[in-house]
């Protein structure tokens, strides 16, 4: 038999051998790779090959979104799900992240903390200029140009208000404190000879805005998205909703900005409309990324998306904007080259026009 202290010696030399084991177990763990990057690398590793979503390493891609009431979550909800769903061989968890909107997407792109994002255009194109708020330019790209972002004011007609320019004086609510609303709804106003010093400025998400409505904290708000508007449908199967219309020439007046546009809304798209209406587009949703996010990562979600959009469609009606016409609409943000290679073999890419 061994001697006590031999016996105890030997205890103890197990014990550093099991230690150091764990030791570098911990230190292998730590030299993984971060959740979205390629084989390892920094998410703004420019590969072009995307050779880690086969390589056997898990890769993890996340879509920004933003708050409940418009159509950015319910869209980058369906296209996370449908991209995940029919990514064959491609080894990637793809998955939406709840977010504030267009603003903190494109801050978190900036850092590297999501891989793609929803976001309106107008607000993309003046980060990409650094100009409003945006303190330099901000390098996010456009992966593709999704469903027009309709903007309607909305009362009720107990407000007595008619037009834009009734506004003046009243209490509005212009959209959630910090999400950017200003960029597109400050020219738009002013096309009308209204500014904000005219109006009350109320906060809120479309759907508090409705209750704001209903419950006489606010005689208006603005209200924007693919159609039809989840918030404005909930409003008006509560309320006797009016629809505020816009001046005949406000388009005219915005024609500078390639974001702008009208579009017809049908009557029996809400139930409280009760003719046809002319609504403006206040920046396309679209679909962006940063310019050092992986080619071939982007190259590989554009062409799952595209190839797979009646899938999109059938979970939100927005999903159709994904057509060859639309998906490539230049909106005043350059695109990745990573979306442009893909288009380009899909036939659909006009000529490098926009970028």
């Amino acid at each position: 038999m061994l001697p006590q202290n031999k016996k105890r010696f030997l205890r103890l030399q197990t014990l550093a051998s099991i230690g150091a084991a764990l030791l570098l177990t911990l230190a292998i763990g730590c030299d993984a790779p971060k959740a979205g990057t390629q084989d390892g690398g920094a998410a703004g590793s420019n590969s072009s090959s995307g050779s880690s979503a086969t390589s056997g390493q898990r890769q993890f891609v996340t879509i920004g979104t933003a708050p409940a009431g418009g159509a950015f979550a319910p869209v980058g909800n369906a296209i996370a799900n449908v991209v995940d769903s029919n990514k064959g061989d491609l080894n990637w968890v793809v998955s939406p992240q709840g977010t504030k909107g267009t603003q903190e997407n494109i801050r978190k792109l900036e850092s590297s903390e999501i891989e793609f994002a929803m976001a309106n255009a107008a607000i993309s194109y003046f980060a990409t200029k650094g100009e409003g708020a945006w303190k330099k330019p901000h390098e996010v790209r456009a992966v593709a140009t999704l469903a027009p972002n309709v903007g309607v004011f909305v009362t009720t007609k107990s407000s007595g208000i008619k037009t834009v320019e009734d506004l003046k004086g009243k209490r509005v609510v212009l959209g959630p404190a910090g999400a950017g609303f200003d960029y597109f709804l400050k020219p738009l106003l002013s096309a009308h000879g209204v500014s904000y010093e005219d109006l009350t400025v109320l906060n809120g998400s479309y759907f508090s805005a409705g209750d704001m409505i209903a419950d006489g904290k606010a005689d208006a708000a603005f209200m924007g998205g693919a159609i039809p508007i989840p918030a404005v449908t909930q409003l008006c199967a509560s309320q006797d909703v009016v629809f505020i219309k816009l001046a005949d020439d406000a388009a005219e007046k915005l024609k500078e900005y390639p974001f702008y546009f009208p579009v017809p809304v049908k009557a029996d798209v809400y139930s409280d409309l009760d003719e046809d209406l002319t609504g403006i587009n206040v920046g396309n949703m679209h679909l962006i990324t940063h310019v050092g996010v992986d080619e071939g990562l982007v190259y590989n979600l554009t062409k799952l998306m595209y190839e797979n959009r009646a899938q999109v469609a059938e979970k939100h009606p927005a999903g159709k904007a994904i057509n060859p016409k639309n998906a490539v609409r230049d909106t005043g943000t350059p695109f990745h080259p990573g979306a442009i290679r893909f288009y380009e073999e899909a036939g659909i890419w006009p000529n490098g026009e926009g970028n």
